[in-house]
């Protein structure tokens, strides 16, 4: 069975857990480096959890936490941004990356969001295709400059 759990600060360590197995998991995946993080003190996973207007779940399969998902506030007004999106080798293809999204969705919409905004990087085939088949789209804006220094993130849009 498979649940979806909204975290407070105090599940830190559940996000932690997480976090860290998609950022050894994925390297390549993410704008954070598993160098910045597994030293992180309980206080800093906290004020990650309880960033202003930001809402965290996690998938729950048979009671094993297995992917994770964040919907943040853009500095554009009336966007809401998924990020830090990441599903276990054992949560694959069962849906769980579709159930997350719509989750960040209704958040987005519930905080009277117009565009759920993502960035990808590319190459990440999987999470590509997801995004795609939730009815994002790729746009023109330049991402983030990965940590490798040479590569940007994709941008998508998808509008609420």
């Amino acid at each position: 069975m498979i649940e979806l759990r909204e975290l407070t600060s105090d599940d830190w360590r559940i996000w932690r857990e997480l976090r860290l197995a998609a950022l050894a998991d994925a390297p390549y995946a993410f704008g954070s480096r598993l160098a910045d993080w597994v030293d992180a003190e309980e206080d800093r996973w906290r004020a990650r959890l309880a960033l202003p207007g930001g809402r965290n779940v996690v998938a729950v399969l048979d009671g094993t936490p297995v992917g994770m998902a964040s919907g943040l506030r853009a500095e554009e007004d009336g966007v809401v941004e998924l990020v830090s999106m990441w599903i276990a080798p054992a949560g694959r293809g069962r849906g769980i990356g579709d159930r997350l999204i719509a989750q960040v969705e209704q958040w987005a919409r519930d905080d009277a969001a117009h565009t759920l905004k993502l960035s990808v990087v590319e190459g990440n085939d999987q999470a590509h295709a997801l995004y795609l088949r939730s009815g994002f789209t790729p746009t023109d804006e330049s991402g983030d400059l990965m940590p490798d220094g040479i590569h940007r993130e994709l941008v998508m849009r998808k509008k609420l």
